[in-house]
């Protein structure tokens, strides 16, 4: 069986000491995998991706990529250390162009790796490339969404990290995003994704994990997690698979 890329240990978090939204969660994200977390408006699942890549304090817990301890690493030092991470909202420089977007991003990579990396990243998003002028304030919230991936792969992540990656799109697009996304994952790199749109996320990934006043309430196959009826109408506001009672 694969390794651990991501280990999740006990965590707590929050925004104010002594008030954990994050409640002693422990989950682990295997080499390769899609993993979601789904769970009602509340239930704490950005809180939780944000204090695994360094933008909530920690209370107690640990977190460990690959192995090594990070609890403690700034969201700047992950970035390095191996830890992509596409926030919901501000996640691309509006009035930079595309391409200036992905040379800043490649900032954090040695000179003579940057101009390469860019061209990766312009092969992987062909819509990108054909366009690489245009600031990216007029992109498609699809295509912005796009380049926000785009930005965080610079670094070649071991895992890729999405809060929201759907948030605000048409079907259409959600399609377009989670298909990119499946893209991904076949060049090797694991996903662990926050999302809203359970009929998607799950269609997508591997394993889901639902999340419920800030524990883990159920985990499992996301085919399995699709098709029960209790968890499809309680905790992911879905009506019953076709089939069940």
């Amino acid at each position: 069986m694969s390794q651990a890329i991501l280990a999740i240990d006990g965590l707590e978090a929050g925004y104010e000491p002594g008030s954990a939204i994050v409640r002693g969660i422990s989950l682990e994200v295997k080499a390769g995998e899609i993993v979601t977390i789904l769970g009602p408006n509340g239930a704490g699942k950005s809180t939780l991706i944000k204090a695994i890549a360094g933008l909530v304090p920690k209370f107690s817990g640990s977190v460990a990529l690959d192995g090594e301890d990070i609890t403690g690493s700034p969201a700047h030092v992950l970035a390095r250390q191996g830890l992509g991470f596409v926030p919901q909202t501000e996640n691309v420089f509006t009035s930079m162009s595309i391409a200036d977007n992905l040379r800043l991003a490649a900032d954090i990579l040695p000179k003579r790796e940057r101009a390469a990396k860019i061209d990766q990243m312009f092969a992987l998003f062909p819509d990108l490339a054909r366009q690489r002028q245009l600031a990216a304030g007029r992109l498609s919230g699809g295509q912005r969404q796009m380049l926000a991936v785009a930005r965080a792969l610079i670094a070649s992540p071991r895992i890729l990290m999405l809060d929201e990656a759907s948030a605000g799109l048409s079907p259409k697009l959600v399609g377009q995003v989670f298909a990119k996304l499946a893209e991904i994952r076949h060049t090797g790199i694991t996903i662990l994704m926050v999302e809203q749109n359970a009929r998607a996320a799950l269609a997508l990934a591997d394993r889901a994990i639902i999340l419920v006043e800030g524990k883990a309430a159920h985990e499992g196959k996301a085919a399995d997690i699709a098709s029960d009826p209790v968890i499809r109408e309680l905790y992911l506001g879905l009506a019953p698979a076709k089939g069940t009672a």
